[in-house]
């Protein structure tokens, strides 16, 4: 009776390790540091239920509210998570009474442990217009994620 009381419990805790999985990402360079993490259920078009990230800004070309963004499951515009990798689309708009301005993120990796993706940051800032126009700013690099 025990050995078969075990093999359940050990059928519901592995059952339940392999209902979900997670993605982690991360860049460090000249223009940014990003930080993403979120959990995945498998089956039922992988989906994210859970999420939190940031991204810091370097430079002096983007406001300091805009350049300190911290997402959550709120701010993920679009996912996509199959074979072929990792599609994600972060947005967050400014808070409280200022000028329009929001941020942008777009992450797209393959699948895998330590793959190597891409990452685009796009910044539009009212506050800091221009001549009129809207303030910008776009970076862009290598960006690095375990998609399990």
């Amino acid at each position: 009776m025990r050995v078969l009381m075990a093999a359940m419990a050990m059928s519901v805790v592995c059952g339940q390790a392999l209902a979900s999985g997670g993605i982690a990402c991360g860049a460090d360079d000249d223009n940014v540091l990003i930080r993403l993490d979120g959990g995945v259920s498998r089956g039922m078009g992988s989906a994210l239920f859970s999420f939190d990230g940031e991204v810091h800004m370097r430079g002096d070309g983007v406001a300091a509210d805009l350049a300190e963004t911290k997402f959550g499951r709120g701010e993920v515009a679009q996912y996509w998570l199959d074979e072929d990798g990792l599609k994600l689309r972060l947005y967050r708009e400014r808070l409280g009474d200022r000028p329009h301005g929001y941020v942008e993120l777009t992450v797209d990796a393959p699948s895998g442990e330590n793959a190597e993706g891409n990452y685009r940051v796009e910044v539009y800032d009212m506050e800091q217009e221009n001549d009129g126009e809207a303030a910008t700013a776009s970076l862009s690099g290598s960006i690095r994620c375990i998609v399990e």
